[in-house]
């Protein structure tokens, strides 16, 4: 039974010599995501002209 509890504390301590946390360092955004943004943009702008325009023909 003292050898079970012995066990028992080291499992329960194992956690606290964990690593520290270290957050991740955010990446550059390369030249093709940037491209696909301004894609999406535009044509999310197109498509509210669009909606714009056939809310005013009514």
């Amino acid at each position: 039974m003292k050898h079970a509890l012995t066990l028992l504390t080291f499992l329960a301590a194992t956690p606290a010599l964990a690593e520290e946390y270290s957050r991740p360092i955010p990446q550059a955004q390369s030249a093709t995501a940037e491209f696909w943004y301004a894609f999406a943009c535009l044509m999310l702008v197109a498509a509210m002209y669009a909606v714009h325009r056939m809310v005013m023909r009514k």
